[in-house]
């Protein structure tokens, strides 16, 4: 099956919340790390706290996404969630992938912020990190669609701070999309995943409303 144009769906992050994620996550890999607590974590914490007060005056009213016919100007821009979400999302983890001819290949290193086990990756982290890779490597080839089944098997703890390898591959089979990632350092298998999705039509996306101008 020939690639088609990668699958995009929603708006562009802001520049500025992009480099606000990377900067969040950091601070995050940090105060984690504290042995006590300096002066400095309170003072931020109080700077923080009157930023967001400041901000919540430019929210929209309504929450929901601006998509569809029935969107009104009163609902927030939803932003393309279809591939590297940790670059604008400091909750989700950031990955090199590189995606061609139904397969991926790249790179992971999970910093503290997503630690379960002592030295380890939260098992939950590593079912959004492959749900995202799986995600990415549908619509970087063009046809994407709902998940209908994520499977993992976790085979070796996965560490902390460690440059590790991820790979992936997809086939279709009339509406279905099939596909499979592994996680590995160097050759170890640590975690393996499984998903299944129906093949979605870009007939059949609703309309994203546009960011506004300010």
């Amino acid at each position: 099956m020939g690639e088609l144009p990668r699958w995009e769906f929603g708006v562009a992050p802001l520049p500025e919340v992009a480099d606000l994620a990377t900067e969040l996550r950091e601070l995050l890999n940090t105060v984690l790390a504290l042995e006590s607590a300096p002066p400095e974590l309170a003072d931020l914490t109080t700077r923080i706290r009157a930023a967001r007060g400041a901000m919540a005056g430019s929210l929209p009213v309504d929450l929901a996404p601006r998509i569809g016919d029935a969107a009104t100007d009163a609902q927030r821009v939803y932003v393309d969630h279809s591939r590297d979400i940790g670059a604008f999302h400091p909750c989700y983890p950031v990955y090199a992938l590189r995606c061609a001819d139904d397969r991926a290949e790249g790179e992971v290193t999970f910093p503290v912020c997503y630690e379960g086990p002592p030295g380890i990756v939260h098992g939950g982290f590593l079912a959004l990190f492959f749900d995202c890779v799986l995600q990415q490597l549908n619509c970087d080839l063009g046809l994407a669609g709902k998940t209908t089944r994520l499977a993992l098997r976790y085979r070796r703890p996965t560490p902390l701070g460690t440059a590790l390898r991820v790979e992936a591959e997809r086939r279709v089979e009339d509406d279905r999309i099939h596909s499979e990632a592994r996680l590995l350092l160097g050759d170890e298998l640590l975690c393996a995943a499984e998903m299944a999705a129906f093949a979605g039509t870009r007939e059949g996306l609703p309309a994203v409303s546009p960011r506004r101008t300010p």
